[in-house]
């Protein structure tokens, strides 16, 4: 009985005191990690992230799981750039174009998800190597910047525009733009889950699509909405990319896809939830950022910082798995 609320009380606050423990050892080790620009360093590394692991929650909330997010922030951020830097469009159509894309690719999944009845993972795992050749074809391999070289010898005449780059650079009274963005996500997203009728069917839908659909609900309606909202959710990410980056980089999404699919399990366990969440996923992305950037202030060489990632996965899933087991016996 004594074992059972220790491992309840480690399910529900675990997540929670790791953080903490984390956030005080760097603090022990590097006087230089407690500071405002570090945190702010963090909060902003983190606010893509955090972008795309709220994409996958959407998944993970309906029972699916989509793995295409990386190629999609890829294909998004260097379409964002190439619509300023090679045809100078109006900043509206320059963040439009890309969320309109990434609507599509949702639809997309959807549709071999829900109308094909391709399994999630083999559906966006396929989808993953579309985009991700898509995106090098249309780029012919080469990153965007302002004043590039173009293949016909030209030079590219366009540039990112400052009110462009504000969105990733720029500050509102010294908090960094981005960080204000995926803080209203995080908001309105929660909002939504919690309180709104939508929110309830995409968990109704995921908990028991037989008994949802005996209540009426269009799950197949239900389905494609969650993979729509990944898909813009990846697409903002890649806008708020370029913009901080001042360029489109190829590839730039493929690292991203494990750290969001981690933070997004370690969700799962905060607070006791359960369950996909947003606060949760929130939560999970601090976590790895706050590891990432502590490891750098160590001068940890780079390439270990993907076995810091894959344990942060390892017991995100292990607290979600063993949870669910107990419940289950």
């Amino acid at each position: 009985m004594k074992k059972n609320k220790v491992l309840d009380f480690s399910y529900r606050y675990g997540a929670i005191f790791v953080i903490i423990a984390v956030i005080v050892f760097f603090s022990i080790v590097n006087p230089n990690f407690l500071t405002y620009d570090n945190i702010a360093d963090i909060l902003r590394y983190i606010s893509i992230v955090t972008l795309v692991a709220i994409g996958v929650t959407f998944s993970l909330i309906v029972d699916g799981f989509d793995l295409s997010v990386g190629s999609t922030v890829s294909l998004t951020t260097v379409v964002t750039a190439s619509l300023m830097v090679w045809y100078q469009m109006p900043l509206v159509l320059v963040i439009v174009i890309p969320l309109l894309l990434g609507v599509v690719i949702g639809l997309v999944n959807a549709f071999l998800i829900v109308k094909i009845r391709i399994p999630d993972l083999l559906a966006t795992l396929s989808m993953l190597y579309i985009i991700a050749g898509a995106h090098k074809t249309y780029t012919q391999g080469f990153s965007i910047y302002n004043n590039m070289p173009m293949p016909d010898g030209t030079t590219a005449k366009g540039v990112l525009s400052e009110a462009f780059l504000w969105i990733g650079q720029g500050r509102v009274l010294g908090i960094p733009v981005p960080v204000i963005i995926m803080l209203i996500a995080v908001a309105v997203v929660h909002i939504f889950l919690n309180y709104t009728r939508g929110g309830r069917l995409l968990y109704i839908t995921g908990g028991n699509q037989e008994a949802a659909r005996l209540s009426g609900i269009s799950i197949y309606r239900v389905r494609t909405i969650a993979y729509v909202l990944s898909g813009v959710f990846a697409a903002l990410a890649g806008i708020i990319f370029t913009a901080r980056v001042g360029s489109g980089q190829v590839d730039a999404g493929s690292p991203l896809l494990m750290e969001a699919v981690a933070a997004a399990f370690v969700g799962f366990s905060v607070l006791g939830a359960g369950k996909p969440n947003v606060i949760g996923t929130f939560l999970g992305a601090f976590l790895i950022g706050i590891l990432l950037n502590g490891l750098t202030m160590l001068n940890l060489p780079y390439y270990a910082f993907d076995i810091v990632k894959g344990a942060v996965l390892i017991f995100a899933l292990s607290m979600t798995y063993l949870h669910m087991y107990r419940r289950k016996s």
